[in-house]
């Protein structure tokens, strides 16, 4: 574990020591920003709704810019067979950059937080806000995020490249986000495997504030996967 807590500061220092993590940063809470906004205020409605409607979307695109460098750069750079010789198990490293990566995420998520409680300020009187759908939807976008991040960090696995890491990792997730919506051209037997399939669907299910264990199996299940895929990929390449 020592090795993976090592493996993420390193490359949380990368992220911040760079222009990557800022551009990122900046360009999600600029779009998250306008979507609270505009709800707000064109709108009229001291909301979250808008925010949380659209924010799958944005890590569809968020997370594999953040991931499409963490392991294809080092390939392309030649690191990462130097990184396989460190005393450390591949899924040290994978953890390790997960975690990084994940951490980046917060970070975002954490500056949104602002959002939840002029929500609160503005429409009940203290102590009577409902901060069930806001925690559902910050947990929901958290286990969204961490599904999105281990695709694209097998996405950034199998490619030396990291714009073809980006766009690999943006079909994968954009195809687990958009799955649900033609489960009803299919039968109800294939509509309803599609729609399991769906992250946007157990989304949904979370940020209503109900928490069922077929929700969280799902991300657990669609995490670990990846990210199991991904070391196997870095041992086909220790080998």
């Amino acid at each position: 574990m020592n090795g993976s807590l090592a493996i993420a500061r390193r490359e949380l220092s990368a992220f911040f020591n760079s222009p990557i993590a800022y551009i990122v940063l900046c360009g999600f809470l600029l779009v998250a920003g306008w979507l609270y906004f505009s709800t707000l205020f064109l709108g009229g409605q001291a909301s979250l709704r808008g925010f949380f409607s659209i924010a799958p979307v944005l890590f569809v695109v968020f997370a594999p810019a953040v991931t499409m460098r963490l392991i294809a750069e080092e390939k392309k750079a030649g690191s990462l067979e130097l990184l396989l010789t460190w005393p450390l198990e591949e899924w040290q490293v994978v953890l390790g950059k997960f975690a990084a990566a994940l951490g980046l995420v917060a970070v975002g998520l954490a500056f949104t937080l602002p959002y939840a409680f002029t929500v609160s300020s503005l429409t009940a009187q203290p102590g009577t806000f409902d901060w069930g759908p806001v925690v559902g939807g910050y947990l929901g976008l958290t286990l969204m995020a961490a599904s999105f991040l281990a695709v694209g960090l097998w996405a950034s696995a199998v490619s030396k490249n990291q714009i073809v890491a980006f766009i690999a990792g943006l079909l994968l997730c954009f195809a687990l986000y958009f799955v649900d919506k033609v489960a009803p051209l299919f039968p109800d037997a294939i509509g309803g495997l599609l729609q399991y399939l769906s992250v946007d669907y157990h989304f949904e299910n979370v940020a209503r504030g109900v928490l069922d264990t077929r929700d969280l199996l799902f991300y657990a299940s669609l995490t670990t996967g990846a990210l199991l895929l991904t070391t196997r990929t870095l041992a086909a390449a220790r080998r």
